[in-house]
This record gives structure tokens, C-alpha cells and sequence, in this order.
């Protein structure tokens, strides 16, 4: 754990040309949910009595959080090992052979196709319990 909190104090990229694809998305889904986070404490802020007291303070907390939120993100994605497991998740999704649009069309299909028959076939059983449910007098 030391050294996790040792790593938050460097501001080097741990290997600058490797996953950037990967470690900024991850950078950007942890920055998103720290926001919102922080816009809803102040939102509920806004609603506390200590607003009336310190004006200002439902932007000023969450403004600073915000900031070290976004300090904490931009360093957890360049922990070596952290960093090291994005990087092999860029590897293997470059390695992942993506279908064409019209092979992505036809199975699409094909998953909708099947679950409207599965939802036919529900609607069906369900339809034919209710009815013997009904005509033996139990609902």
C-alpha cells in the first residue's frame, strides 16, 4: 500500500507510448464517475443548513475533490501494474478479429429473431397456465 501512495507523488508516465488507447478511456470512465460523485454531493449540499453559514462551499468542496479525484485517476492508470494490465488488454484487443457490418447485421438478427420466438413462447406457456389456473378457480 506504501507504494501505491508513493506513486500518486510522481508525475512520470509509466511506458508513454504503450495502451494509451486503453488508459485513457479507463482515465476517462474513472473521471466520469468522480464527477458525477462530486455533482451529486453538491447537489446535496445545496440543501444542507451549512450552505447558509459558508456560501459557496457546495462548489468549493467538490471542486477540490474534483481535482484530487482526477489527480488519483490520471496516476492509478500509470501504477506499473496497473498500467501493465491495460497495456496487455490493448494487446488482446488488437489481436480480436471484429466482424464485418453484414456479419454484424445477420447476427444481430438473428439474437433478436430469438428472442422474440423465446418471448412468444413465454407469452404462450404463460397465457395457457393462466388459463387452467383460472378455469380450476385458484386465481
Amino acid at each position: 500500500m506504501g507504494a501505491f501512495f508513493q506513486e500518486l507523488i510522481h508525475t512520470g508516465i509509466y511506458k508513454r507510448n504503450q495502451g494509451r488507447i486503453t488508459r485513457q478511456v479507463t482515465f476517462a470512465a474513472m473521471a466520469i464517475a468522480v464527477a458525477l460523485g462530486l455533482w451529486q454531493l453538491s447537489l446535496t449540499m445545496k440543501m444542507w443548513a451549512l450552505v447558509a453559514v459558508m456560501p459557496g462551499i457546495e462548489y468549493l468542496l467538490p471542486g477540490m475533490l474534483l481535482l484530487a479525484g482526477l489527480w488519483i485517476a490520471y496516476r492509478v492508470v500509470n501504477v506499473p501494474s496497473f498500467a501493465d494490465f491495460l497495456i496487455a488488454v490493448e494487446a488482446e484487443m488488437n489481436k480480436v478479429s471484429w466482424p464485418t457490418r453484414s456479419e454484424l447485421f445477420r447476427a444481430s438478427m438473428v439474437v433478436l429473431i430469438t428472442i422474440f420466438a423465446l418471448a412468444a413462447v413465454l407469452f404462450c406457456f404463460d397465457w395457457f397456465w393462466r388459463t387452467v389456473f383460472r378455469f380450476l378457480g385458484i386465481f
